[in-house]
């Protein structure tokens, strides 16, 4: 019977884990969903083309008066070696072959800051760029700034939808595997309550087991959430920097919380269920 009673309890503890689990992914995407979407603003640059005139101290000194502005980010100087090349990578080895000197010109890549990737920061910022002597011609990349601005916003919604439905379903998920392991012990709430236990006397024991159920099944489902992103960092480095420690420590406190609340709450209300319930309807 005690070997039953240990197998029955690990078996819950495994299954609020992985319920957990979508609990956790859906608090990381919440948490990060303002990080990534920078992320992905602050890998679009702006291109800088220097007159022809242009030479590279020049340019140097304009990317470091660019850098200073406001909105911007950071800045990447492009010499004409490093032009050719990227270019010959492009379009191949003979394409420059038909210049008697080569048309690269110094370049400047500009990293805007998040707040600032967007049509009209960008109709605010082109003319100020454009305006600086140095500079010939200001490649925006409008229509790409539109287009990701436009899908982050259909993905927040979507992943919004998903992240609700599946808070939702975890909730119901965790109440019904408490309430079964319980339900294996209504004879023996029915027993405490013939001779004369209260429902809070009855309650007790139960919901103290059920704080340590749902701090178990939480930090277990901590420890393999942080093992998966450790292994997924290292394939992919980014997730290290959009996962900082702050974020992974607010993760864990909703694990622990959610795990804890709901196996309380799901214990509460069935104990006095069956606390209530007659003798018959147990049999049922």
């Amino acid at each position: 019977m005690k070997r039953r009673l240990t197998g029955a309890y690990i078996s819950s503890v495994i299954s609020i884990s992985l319920v957990l689990l979508l609990i956790g992914v859906a608090s990381a995407l919440i948490l990060n969903a303002g990080r990534v979407s920078n992320y992905f603003k602050e890998n679009i640059q702006i291109s800088l083309l220097c007159g022809t005139g242009v030479s590279e101290a020049q340019a140097a000194a304009c990317a470091s008066r660019i850098d200073s502005l406001p909105f911007v980010r950071s800045t990447e100087l492009i010499g004409k070696a490093q032009g050719e090349k990227e270019l010959k990578e492009m379009l191949g080895e003979d394409f420059l072959s038909v210049f008697e000197t080569a048309p690269i010109p110094v370049s400047i890549n500009v990293g805007l800051k998040a707040d600032y990737v967007s049509a009209d920061s960008l109709a605010r910022i082109i003319p100020v760029l454009q305006a600086i002597p140095e500079i010939d011609e200001v490649e925006s990349r409008q229509s790409l700034v539109e287009a990701l601005n436009r899908n982050l916003s259909g993905i927040s919604l979507v992943l919004g939808v998903f992240i609700a439905l599946l808070l939702f379903i975890s909730f119901i998920l965790i109440g019904n595997t408490v309430r079964l392991s319980l339900y294996a012990k209504r004879f023996t709430i029915h027993t405490m309550r013939l001779v004369g236990a209260t429902r809070a006397f009855i309650r007790r024991p139960f919901i103290g087991s059920a704080v340590v159920q749902g701090l178990v099944s939480g930090l277990i489902t901590c420890g393999v959430l942080a093992g998966g992103l450790y292994l997924a960092s290292r394939s992919f480095p980014q997730i290290a920097a959009i996962f900082t420690p702050g974020i992974l420590a607010a993760v864990a406190g909703i694990i622990l919380a959610c795990g804890i609340l709901i196996c309380v709450l799901a214990t509460f209300f069935t104990v006095n269920k069956l606390a209530l319930a007659s003798e018959d309807s147990l049999y049922y």
